[in-house]
């Protein structure tokens, strides 16, 4: 065990060092991922005994990529284009899962029910690459184009999911059509009654009471796996990757406390699953095997990418009117069609799903390839792709897209009481040509309070409550508490002594004296026990 947990450590390391490099060089991080779990499994046995380990801990792993997908999906950016792509998650899916399956029968040679397993299991986008690539790059696109990406790679999951799940149950052994039918039903109503449900519930809990910090984190865990295991029991046989990702979109687009440290608990934990679930996917792949896979990866990588991608896309996106004349923006979102991880993942249902016979080809290894290939040649040239297609726009943040963004540019409040040597005496709030950036929300002027208005005159001993965006995390970080001891150097002396004392380097911004918080000026002497909030400059 010691052994074990002093090795996980290390990939850990090993792989937060790769993400460095990956975006020096401008790769996918996922990618080096891969090829280091790839490195450390290169043996012929590996596979064969920790396969269903494997598939599980992906498993896991991937629900929390899913919730966290819905999570950060901004409602308000989405709502616009929500319909196609939904379309796209849900029909597109369909049809590249029908186009694919139909070139392996009859392109390939395949057997029909395992071409379109192929098919299915290779059908979803990845979220977790888009997301990083356009959040890396700041690719802000134009006509609404990362949200339609954002909400079809991180829906579309469910939908492959249960394709593949019916497609193994058909080569499993005889299966009516009824059957398939009404399986197909209850993976797609159960699933989402379930995430409804479960959002509510939630929600519910969340108003009513305010959980502890730290305690808050251990509730939404058990939210999320909750979401996941409750449409899957028998009775049930719902989709409960779909139940995550609803109840993630509805829970991210609702108020509660403590939602900024939730926000990047979540944020770190889906970045820790997709390194898990990148290292243990290469861990596991035989390297024989994917150099026998190599032909057929490369030529349905290419199918998907040329032609059933952009058929999918096309035939969904053009009967809107306001796409025929945008044939740009549907080759873009036909471009970033990435596979990755959720198709892996499914993959190893292959290998694992007992009773499965009939099979000739070696899905998993073929689809590990396809998303290797993805990921290294579209993930890299998707920046590329959108400045050909004359697709970015300059002045969209592409953050705003994620629900996350809002905590980089919450609003703080501050009070100024102006004195006798103010220069904002008697002078009217228009004339003080302020920051955009600043505004000055409210007046208490004896008691009173004033809204203020731009022709509204200030006067001595108002005071003024300022508003303006928080300090960032990069500047949090610049910031340190020093404490005045009884021997302190300080003691008696000025900030004008300090600062000559430092240099340009460090601003004393804020004096705690007790449960006094002053605001120091040159003059301002130092007393013992005093904290100094000390601003460092790089």
């Amino acid at each position: 065990m010691t052994i074990f947990l002093i090795s996980f450590a290390f990939i850990i390391f090993w792989c937060l060092f790769l993400n460095k490099i990956a975006n020096r060089i401008g790769v996918p991080s996922l990618l080096l991922f891969i090829l280091l779990g790839l490195f450390t499994g290169w043996t012929e046995n590996v596979g064969t005994e920790i396969m269903d380990e494997v598939g599980e801990l992906c498993s896991i792993a991937l629900i929390f990529i899913m919730f966290y997908g819905g999570f950060g999906t901004n409602w308000k950016t989405a709502r616009p284009v929500v319909t196609e792509s939904g379309l796209l998650a849900t029909v597109g899916v369909f049809l590249t899962a029908g186009v694919v399956g139909c070139f392996c029968h009859f392109g390939l040679g395949w057997e029909l029910a395992e071409s379109f397993l192929m098919g299915a299991v290779i059908s979803s986008t990845d979220a977790a690459t888009v997301f990083s690539i356009l959040r890396t790059h700041n690719l802000g696109l134009k006509h609404h184009t990362a949200p339609i990406l954002e909400i079809e790679s991180g829906s579309n999951d469910p939908c492959s999911y249960m394709l593949t799940v019916v497609l193994l149950t058909i080569l499993q052994g005889s299966i009516t059509g009824g059957e398939v039918a009404w399986m197909i039903f209850s993976q797609l109503v159960f699933g989402a009654a379930c995430g409804l449900l479960i959002a509510w519930l939630a929600i519910k809990i969340l108003k009513r009471n305010k959980l502890p910090e730290g305690f808050d984190m251990m509730f939404f865990i058990a939210i999320a796996i909750l979401a996941y295991a409750l449409p899957n029991l028998d009775f049930i046989d719902g989709n409960g990757y779909l139940s995550t990702y609803i109840v993630g979109i509805v829970l991210g687009n609702t108020e509660f406390h403590n939602r900024k440290a939730i926000v990047h608990f979540f944020d770190g934990t889906t970045s820790l699953c997709q390194i898990v679930i990148f290292y243990c996917l290469g861990y596991i792949c035989h390297p024989s095997n994917l150099y026998a896979a190599l032909l057929p990866a490369v030529l349905i990588f290419f199918f998907i990418t040329l032609i059933a991608r952009p058929v999918a896309v096309g035939s969904i996106l053009l009967p809107f009117r306001k796409y025929r004349q945008q044939l740009n923006q549907i080759g873009l979102v036909s471009f970033v069609g990435l596979r990755g991880a959720a198709s892996i993942v499914f993959a190893i249902m292959t290998l694992t799903t007992p009773g499965l016979t009939g099979l000739n080809h070696d899905v998993f290894s073929i689809v590990f390839v396809i998303v290797l290939i993805s990921i290294l040649l579209q993930g890299s040239f998707i920046p590329a792709a959108a400045k050909s297609f004359d697709m970015i726009d300059k002045d969209t943040d592409v953050r705003l897209t994620f629900t996350d963004f809002s905590e980089n540019s919450d609003i703080s409040f501050g009070r100024i009481t102006l004195d006798e040597s103010s220069s904002w005496n008697d002078k009217i709030i228009k004339e003080l040509h302020l920051p955009k950036e600043i505004l000055i929300s409210l007046i208490i002027r004896d008691n009173e309070r004033i809204i203020p208005k731009g022709h509204t005159r200030l006067r001595q001993g108002d005071n003024l409550i300022i508003s303006s965006k928080s300090f960032n995390e990069e500047t949090e970080q610049n910031i340190i508490e020093h404490r005045l001891s009884d021997t302190s150097e300080w003691i008696g002396r000025t900030i004008k002594d300090f600062a000559h004392k430092k240099g340009s380097g460090f601003q004393i911004i804020l004096i705690k004296r007790g449960s006094e918080s002053i605001i120091p000026n040159g003059d301002t002497v130092f007393m013992k026990d005093d904290t100094l909030m000390i601003l460092k400059f790089d």
